[in-house]
């Protein structure tokens, strides 16, 4: 199976909500989170519960827990050629709907324009 292109959104004053909020997070949380992107690389619309599951209108979440904390990465696919990473946050006992909103909004944007709300590292 092909791996899946992993696509950090962002913003049209170019921030990238996903970067900032792994920067504001403990160290073995966020490494915890990488490798759990990593997998989502691996295995894209495959990857299923504990690891990831499917909220509601195309908008998925990537699942860490960590010393009882838990950290949520939500995504959505473009069409078969990438899964885009909208962003992260820790939940209580479920994912606010104002949170998958948030990633739905982004979803539409990312399909209207996806070269402008794609982060691509600057290579030196």
């Amino acid at each position: 199976m092909p791996r899946t292109k992993i696509v950090l959104y962002r913003e049209d004053d170019g921030t990238v909500p996903l970067l900032a909020w792994l920067d504001s997070i403990p160290d073995k949380a966020r490494d915890k989170c990488v490798v759990r992107i990593e997998r989502l690389g691996e295995l894209g619309h495959e990857l299923r519960r504990p690891e990831a599951d499917f909220l509601r209108d195309g908008i998925y979440e990537l699942r860490v827990a960590l010393q009882g904390i838990n950290y949520r990465v939500l995504y959505f696919f473009h069409r078969r050629e990438a899964v885009v990473l909208s962003h992260g946050l820790v939940k209580e006992r479920e994912v606010p709907p104002k949170e998958i909103d948030r990633a739905m909004a982004r979803k539409l944007k990312y399909e209207a324009a996806p070269s402008r709300h794609t982060y691509e590292e600057i290579q030196s």
